[in-house]
């Protein structure tokens, strides 16, 4: 049986300034985006296909951070607790203190980005299919961050790789659900996204495969997630991540079909 090991939360501190291995994720995650997307639009064929010039790269990364940070933490609020934030408003603004909801975070970018083409005359699909094998690294790096700070364990198990996680306060061995997370919706995600996008696409099949993609890899993966205890399963047997997951992976299946050349 394994253990957490642990880990100091706080990867760095200078006296009273202290750096966090959850927000060194967060930092990696945009630098992974940048460099990415600079390496696929020093590609004619990616600059032609995304309407994107290199000069565009910075602007587009933070229209993208706003639309993470705003849109995730509102939906966490929206999604999550709203109850509670009700009753709370001002604490909604304390992200710091944690909760934040991909899907909010996936929102949030489509909003933002959707303003950003809106401005720049771009096409919204066309971008958004550049944008989508640039992300998974950085939702891998979201989930090891998860492990390091030893929160959204999953659910006991007696398999050998199952762990105690302290944090839980109990000593049920567990699902290390976050590195399923960190395999499944980030790694084994980028390699199909980078492969399936690196020949030409219809607009919009890229999309699609990432909204199908992350949709089937969480499923899957909230299987062996621990609940929210707040939440509990909002339907019999499914959480509230794989109910969010059910339009993501129509809209998904919806662009797929869309792109698909007529017969």
């Amino acid at each position: 049986m394994l253990v957490h090991p642990q880990f100091d939360p706080i990867a760095l501190s200078v006296g009273p300034l202290a750096v966090r291995w959850y927000g060194l994720m967060y930092l990696f995650a945009f630098l992974a985006f940048f460099l990415l997307g600079r390496r696929r639009l020093a590609d004619p064929g990616f600059v032609q296909r995304s309407g994107l010039q290199p000069s565009q790269l910075e602007d587009l990364l933070f229209s993208g951070v706003l639309g993470v940070v705003l849109g995730g933490r509102l939906g966490y609020v929206m999604f999550y607790k709203p109850g509670y934030y009700l009753l709370h408003p001002l604490e909604a603004f304390a992200v710091w203190e944690g909760g934040m909801s991909f899907h909010g975070g996936l929102i949030g970018v489509l909003l933002a980005i959707a303003l950003y083409c809106r401005r720049r005359q771009l096409r919204f699909l066309a971008v958004m299919d550049f944008i989508a094998p640039l992300v998974p690294l950085g939702l891998a790096a979201g989930r090891l961050g998860n492990f390091i700070n030893g929160e959204l364990w999953g659910r006991a198990s007696q398999l050998p790789w199952a762990m105690v996680f302290p944090q839980a306060g109990d000593a049920l061995p567990r699902h290390p659900s976050q590195l399923y997370q960190f395999a499944g919706e980030g790694l084994a995600l980028f390699v199909l996204l980078w492969i399936w996008s690196a020949r030409p696409r219809a607009c919009g099949a890229v999309s699609g495969m990432f909204l199908l993609g992350y949709a089937g890899f969480r499923f899957a993966a909230e299987f062996a997630r621990q609940p929210d205890a707040f939440l509990g399963f909002p339907l019999p047997g499914l959480t509230m991540g794989q109910l969010l997951c059910v339009p993501m992976a129509l809209a998904g299946v919806w662009l797929l079909r869309r792109s698909r050349p007529a017969d």
